[in-house]
Order: structure tokens, then C-alpha cells, then sequence
């Protein structure tokens, strides 16, 4: 049992992860760098510490820092949020090592959910369906040019290590693959700092669609349905919904199934995302497995009534899971836009600068998750997110009026923001009809 959570991140998750554990009596440390003075996560935590200048590897990427931070205010847990040090099993191990305790899975179930490759390996044990493509890591370029041959063009180069879209390329012929591997390797290499690469069949136009679980210590596995997130721009999620609408009773009880049997081959604990690529006829192939709590999570928690950060507390304590299979069901419909600070006119170039003035909408199932308040300055070194906005209704259609409405109500002065983008978004033609995949936002002519 741990009475003292640090929460080693910035920003809206900070928030969220604070405001849980008042709920359950646990004393909040925040950690900030000197960029984030003046953060909500700083204010609002018990206590606060500055672990660094504003550049991430001084300060939320600081390791020592962060477990410094602990030891100073004798916090014995930490929740790593998303991003930063969130999937880094070095640092899970090393707050082990320090008797801290890390809210999140093993530093093994990291590390090897971390290796793309060795991820899909041991999906492929478990018989959860997986892409064609290479056995681990390419070797090199002559096993590259006989694989790419043998399950055909196009295929995908993917960084092992990867994530956020990085050290992703789609080659569609052989006099591109060795020069577009170069290409990933090298940003795989920036981004990771490991610059191993694997290729496997690219699936044209697929669904992006994630299931969420929770695992306890003691071998109990539940999914809550899933989530869709093929609304994408370059590889980076714009938009989710949940329910999908492309899913049925069957494929959700067999991809929920798939998610429970991944998440138990690799002895995983705490809350984590199976992310499949589904194609136009309904089969569904293992992506990779993010082990930790998710941007979108608030979608989920609304239509299953599960606060999963709370779970994921509870979890870490030692706790059985708070439900059964069983007691899972998807009431209602929930959509989730990601608020950033850019300007989409101008390929979407970081908006960073002063709020004058900040109007956030409200209403029954209007969710605000945010860090931003007015008089604060967005600072240039971070995500350009700040906030994300989260309806819920009865139906799809009123959950699609409800957006429109209250993205119409979002006012954010001083700097720029994606709003008239999500908003011609969520009223294109694609989108109302639910006829959207992962390339969508690279055909649609939105006006905005």
C-alpha cells in the first residue's frame, strides 16, 4: 500500500492523474521543469517540486531527477502518465530498485511489448492474428529485398522501438525499399535511440481500432470494448469514437477475446491498449501493445461508467479488479477531440503564446480535460496538445450535435488552434457516415 503518488508528467494527465487520487485519499506530488512554473498540475498538487530546465531530457525525462524528487518528499509511487518515461523499462526497474512503486506493468512486459518485433513474436504464440512481415528485426538489406518480395507490395519499414508515428515509411515498390529503410532507420535511431527496424504487409485503407484492458496482480484480465481511432494525420490520432462504427457483437467478442489472450501471454498487469488494424473485410491483425494509460481513455470510461485511472490505483495497491467481464457494457455513444495549440493553415505549426481570454464548453456529457486557464502561457518546448474535449450522448447522431455544438463554444484567444479543423471534421460527409479509415484525413478536402 503506498499514501504518497508523484506523478512524473505535465499537462492535462497530470490533472487527471491528481484529481484520482484525491478521490481514493492519496497525497499528490508534482513534478515540474522551469517552463512549467506556473502549470496547473504544480498549483493544484500537494506538493511540487522542480526537477529541471525546460528542455524534457533535463527534466521529465530526467530519471534521477524524478526519483530524487521522491526520495525528498518521501512519495513511495509513481504514475508515469503517457509519453516521457511512461513505457521506459529502465525506469519502472529502476523505482523498484528504490522501493518506489511504479502504477504501470512490469519492467519485462515493457520491455518486451516495447520491441515491436519480440511483440509480435509472442502474439503469434498466443494465436492472436498478426500482419505478415518479418520474424524480428531486419538483418539486413538482402533479407529485406527477398521478404518485401515474398508477401508483396506495399509494405511497411517500422521502427522496433517506435511509437507516436515515428520511423514509419510505406514502400510500394522494390526501388524504393532500400532507400526509404535508410530513411526509417535514421529516424528511428533520432527518435529511440535504437535503430532497428522490421517490415510487414501494409494494409491498404484499414480501420485503427484499440482495445482497452485491465489486469490485476492476481491473473484476473478484462477488455472494455474498443475504441476507434482511425482518424489520423500522418500517423498521429486526431479523433476517436467509441463504439466503432464498423463493429458488431461477434468481431467485438472476438477481438476482446484476442486483447484478454495478449495481454495474459505476456503476464501483463495494470491498464494497457491492444491496437489492431482491421480491413474492409472485418479480419483483424495485432498492431502493437501500448503499456500504459491512453490520450482517449475518457471516451472509454464513459460509455462503461470505469474510471480507469482509479483502477489503475487500485491495481498497483495489490487490489482485485473492481469488475468481472461480465459486468462490462457499452451504454451510448462518446467522441473525443484532441484541442491543440497549432494552426492548421500552416501545416499545423505549434502555436505556442499567451490565452487573453478562454471560454470551455459545458453542458450534460460535456467533458473538459485540460491544464490551460486564462493568463497562462503555453510553453514552445512540449505537445502542442491542451486539452481534449469529450462529449457523450444516448446515440452517434446526438453525440456527432453535441461535438459540433460544443467545439462552436470553444473559444481560445492568443493563440491558434485546431477547433475550425476538428469541427469541419466532425462535419464532413465521411465522418457523419461513419466511412472513414486511417487515410481518410489524406483524401478529405476539409474547409476550415
Amino acid at each position: 500500500m503506498f499514501k504518497k503518488v508523484l506523478i512524473a508528467n505535465r499537462g492535462e494527465i497530470a490533472v487527471r492523474i491528481i484529481r484520482a487520487c484525491r478521490e481514493l485519499g492519496l497525497h499528490t506530488v508534482a513534478v515540474y521543469s522551469t517552463a512549467d512554473k506556473n502549470a496547473l498540475h504544480a498549483k493544484i498538487a500537494d506538493e511540487a517540486v522542480c526537477i529541471g530546465p525546460a528542455p524534457s531530457k533535463d527534466s521529465y525525462l530526467n530519471m534521477k531527477a524524478i526519483i530524487a524528487a521522491c526520495e525528498v518528499t518521501q512519495a513511495d509511487a509513481i504514475h508515469p502518465g503517457f509519453g516521457f518515461l511512461s513505457e521506459n523499462a529502465d525506469f519502472a526497474r529502476m523505482c523498484g530498485k528504490c522501493g518506489i512503486k511504479f502504477i504501470g506493468p512490469k519492467p519485462e512486459s515493457i520491455e518486451m511489448l516495447g520491441d515491436k518485433a519480440q511483440a509480435k513474436e509472442t502474439m503469434k504464440e498466443a494465436g492472436v492474428p498478426v500482419i505478415m512481415g518479418s520474424d524480428g528485426a531486419v538483418k539486413n538489406i538482402d533479407y529485406a529485398f527477398d521478404l518485401a518480395g515474398k508477401i508483396g507490395y506495399p509494405v511497411m519499414v517500422k521502427a522496433s522501438a517506435g511509437g507516436g508515428g515515428r520511423g514509419i515509411r510505406i514502400v510500394r515498390s522494390e526501388d524504393e525499399l532500400e532507400s526509404q529503410i535508410e530513411a526509417a532507420k535514421q529516424e528511428a535511431q533520432a527518435c529511440f535511440g535504437n535503430d532497428e527496424i522490421y517490415i510487414e504487409k501494409f494494409i491498404e485503407n484499414p480501420k485503427h481500432i484499440e482495445i482497452q484492458i485491465l489486469a490485476d496482480e492476481h491473473g484476473n484480465v478484462i477488455h472494455l470494448g474498443e475504441r476507434d481511432c482511425s482518424m489520423q494525420r500522418r500517423n498521429q490520432k486526431v479523433l476517436e469514437e467509441t463504439p466503432s462504427p464498423i463493429m458488431t457483437e461477434e468481431l467485438r467478442e472476438r477481438m476482446g477475446k484476442s486483447a484478454v489472450d495478449a495481454a495474459k501471454a505476456c503476464g501483463y498487469v495494470n491498464a494497457g491498449t491492444i491496437e489492431f488494424l482491421v480491413d474492409k473485410h472485418g479480419d483483424y491483425y495485432f498492431m502493437e501493445m501500448n503499456t500504459r494509460i491512453q490520450v482517449e481513455h475518457p471516451i472509454t470510461e464513459a460509455v462503461t461508467g470505469v474510471d480507469l485511472v482509479k483502477e489503475q490505483l487500485l491495481i498497483a495497491m495489490g487490489k482485485e479488479l473492481s469488475y468481472k467481464q461480465e459486468d462490462i457494457k457499452l451504454t451510448g455513444h462518446a467522441i473525443e477531440c484532441r484541442i491543440n495549440a497549432e494552426n492548421p493553415k500552416l501545416n499545423f505549426r505549434p502555436s505556442p503564446g499567451l490565452i487573453k481570454s478562454l471560454h470551455i464548453p459545458g453542458g450534460f456529457g460535456v467533458r473538459i480535460d485540460t491544464a490551460v486557464y486564462q493568463g497562462y502561457e503555453i510553453p514552445p518546448y512540449y505537445d502542442s496538445m491542451i486539452g481534449k474535449l469529450i462529449v457523450y450522448a444516448h446515440t452517434r447522431e446526438e453525440a456527432i450535435a453535441k461535438m459540433t455544438w460544443a467545439l462552436s463554444e470553444f473559444i481560445v484567444d492568443g493563440v491558434q488552434t485546431n477547433i475550425d479543423f476538428q469541427l469541419a471534421l466532425i462535419r464532413s460527409e465521411g465522418f457523419i457516415k461513419g466511412d472513414y479509415d486511417n487515410g481518410y484525413l489524406s483524401r478529405a478536402e476539409l474547409k476550415y
